[in-house]
This record gives structure tokens, C-alpha cells and sequence, in this order.
């Protein structure tokens, strides 16, 4: 394992001229708003090896490596992974190919997992034994560091092995489409305004106590980040829909910091929410369902694909009530359903 800068120098020496870099990060996040991120594996075709990153003082070589232009990260089920090296780093990867994605692109179950996967491609056995350590632990086990290390050892074979068979379906364009939304910069830094969206149970109350939930929402997410605490540490969601309703009241420091955040926010005082109610269906749209299904389903058949991967249950009703913001109506799935979808009306 990597603990001092002499190491990394040497081991970015080695990998110098790769391109092609399996990662993987270890991280917790239990008493904090960003991840607190432990290790990062790499393997290439030359080297693998674990970086503590807790060790260490100067991460820029590491990252100037990372986010070359050439360099493709591949890595299975990104998103937490690049959002714990985003907040270190502050950039993005140029390059992504996540395996999970590319796995549901050939009919492996949905959001299979690296062990299953592995085994499927490589029927190599790959022990979970270590799923639930602290990896703030210091010193970490031997055997830790070598499950750690599994993690990217076979990243690249089955990366290889994904990549010629979705050539061969004519799928490589669809997982690069995929990359280029786990590349976006807003899943890593969304916007206050919109943190509402992450308010269980908002969809229930009162329209009237929508704003003022909204309100609060963002002023949460706010406190959260500047104080790097969880979300419910500074207001729990039934604590915020109570607040909305007028049935709990604030301390009168949160109150106060409410209230100069919304006169230094004018944008969060005029916010505008829309939140649709999770009306049942009706006969009509559960027949008008099915018939999507059907055509859809033929389709993701042609392509040997999961009926879940083109277009999900919740999805269909959406698009049945003119919502056209869902995810089959972009992309890829929308170029190989368009057809279908102007039969359907």
C-alpha cells in the first residue's frame, strides 16, 4: 500500500504511459455531508496497487494522472466513486467506462454487482468479506488491503471483454451516451433550489406547505455543506414537514439562520416547486400502460435488452401523464423507440 509521496512518485512512474485505469475508492460517510474518502485503487495492465490517501499530504501528482485527457477510468457503478475523487480533486474524469452500465447494455441483470460479474466473465470467486469496515482504520488489515485490491484486479479483462461484445451489438455509442451523464457536473454538485427533491414525503402535504418545505430544504442543504454534516443532523425530514405545517417550530438560532439565509438568498424566497402527487392510475392509463409495455418490451427483446433498461414502470405512467422529461424520450432509447412512440398516441 501506497503511504508516502516517494512511493506514489515511483508508482505514477510506472503508469506513466497507461491509459486504460481501473479504479475503485474505499470511503465513509457516516458522520459528515461529503464523503470522506480512504483509499483509491488502480490497477493497469503493468501495475495495481492501493493509495492511502489519509496518508498522504500532496494528492495533485496522483490527480494530474487521474484526469489526463487520454486516460479512460474504468470503474463499476461510478457514481460514488467519482464523486468521492470530486471532492478532493474537484474535476471529472474525461473518460468513463462503467461496467455495470455495460453489463445492463448485454442483458446481465440490472445493476449487477463487480463479484457476480467477475465470476460471470472471469469465474473467479471474489470474497465480500470486508463490505462493512471502517476504512478510516489505520492500520488496516492485510487482508483488507488485498480485498481492496480485488475490487480493480479484474476491472480491466472485464472491461475488455464488455467493450468487444457491445461492439459486436453495435452498443458502443450507447455506453458512451451513458458516460457523459455520470460525467455531469450537477449529480456532484446539485443545486440548493433544487434539494426539495430529496424531501421524503413532500409529495404528501398540503400544497399550501410547499414553499416554505422547499425553503427550509434548501436552507438545510446549505448548513449541511458548510458545516460538512449530514442532512439529518441539521433537520430531520419529518422534522421539516412538521415545520411546514406549522406543527413544530424551530430553535430561535435555527430560526434565525433560516431567516438570513433566505434575506441573502432572494432567489430561494421566490422558489418554485412542482411536485406531482402519486395518484394511482386510472383504468385508462393502466390500459394505455400495458400497451407501452408490449411495444417496448418488443423492442428491448430485439435488443437483447432488459425491459427495465429502455424504460421503468414509474417512467411509463409519467410519460402516459405528458411528462416527456424521461429517460426514453432522449438518447439512444428514444432513437430506437420513436418509431413505436408515435404509433402508441
Amino acid at each position: 500500500m501506497i503511504q508516502t509521496q516517494a512511493q506514489l512518485r515511483d508508482f505514477l512512474q510506472t503508469i506513466q504511459g497507461e491509459t486504460e485505469l481501473a479504479i475503485d475508492t474505499e470511503f465513509k460517510r457516516v458522520s459528515t455531508y461529503y464523503p470522506v474518502l480512504c483509499l483509491v485503487q488502480i490497477a493497469t495492465k503493468s501495475a495495481t496497487d492501493c493509495i492511502d490517501v489519509l496518508a498522504l499530504d500532496d494528492l495533485e501528482p496522483l490527480f494530474d494522472k487521474l484526469y489526463q485527457n487520454d486516460c479512460v477510468w474504468i470503474v463499476h457503478s461510478a457514481r460514488q466513486d467519482i464523486e468521492a475523487m470530486h471532492c478532493l480533486s474537484g474535476r471529472l474524469p474525461k473518460q468513463l467506462f462503467d461496467t455495470q452500465i455495460a453489463a445492463s447494455l448485454l442483458n446481465h441483470p440490472i445493476q449487477v454487482s463487480y463479484q457476480a460479474l467477475t465470476e460471470n466473465l472471469q469465474n473467479v470467486y471474489l470474497e465480500k468479506a470486508y463490505t462493512r469496515l471502517d476504512w478510516t482504520t489505520r492500520p488496516l488489515p492485510e487482508a483488507a488491503i488485498e480485498y481492496a485490491l480485488d475490487d480493480v484486479r479484474y476491472l480491466i479483462k472485464n472491461y475488455h471483454q464488455l467493450k468487444a461484445q457491445l461492439q459486436a451489438e453495435n452498443k458502443l455509442d450507447w455506453i458512451v451516451e451513458e458516460a457523459q451523464d455520470l460525467l455531469n457536473i450537477d449529480l456532484y454538485l446539485p443545486p440548493i433550489d433544487q434539494a426539495w427533491q430529496r424531501v421524503k414525503g413532500l409529495s404528501r402535504i398540503n400544497k399550501n406547505a410547499h414553499v416554505l418545505a422547499a425553503q427550509l430544504a434548501a436552507w438545510r442543504e446549505h448548513r449541511a455543506q458548510a458545516n460538512n454534516k449530514p442532512r439529518k443532523w441539521i433537520l430531520a425530514d419529518d422534522a421539516l414537514i412538521a415545520h411546514a405545517l406549522g406543527k413544530e417550530k424551530l430553535s430561535n438560532k435555527a430560526q434565525k439562520s433560516f431567516d438570513d439565509f433566505l434575506t441573502q438568498h432572494t432567489d430561494i424566497q421566490n422558489i418554485k416547486i412542482s411536485i406531482n402527487k402519486n395518484k394511482p392510475p386510472t383504468k385508462t392509463e393502466k390500459s394505455q400502460k400495458v400497451v407501452l409495455q408490449k411495444l417496448i418490451q418488443e423492442k428491448a427483446n430485439q435488443y437483447n435488452l432488459a425491459i427495465e433498461v429502455m424504460a421503468s414502470s414509474k417512467s411509463l405512467l409519467k410519460y402516459i401523464r405528458g411528462d416527456r422529461s424521461v429517460m426514453f424520450c432522449q438518447g439512444w432509447r428514444y432513437h430506437l423507440l420513436q418509431e413505436e412512440l408515435e404509433n402508441a398516441k
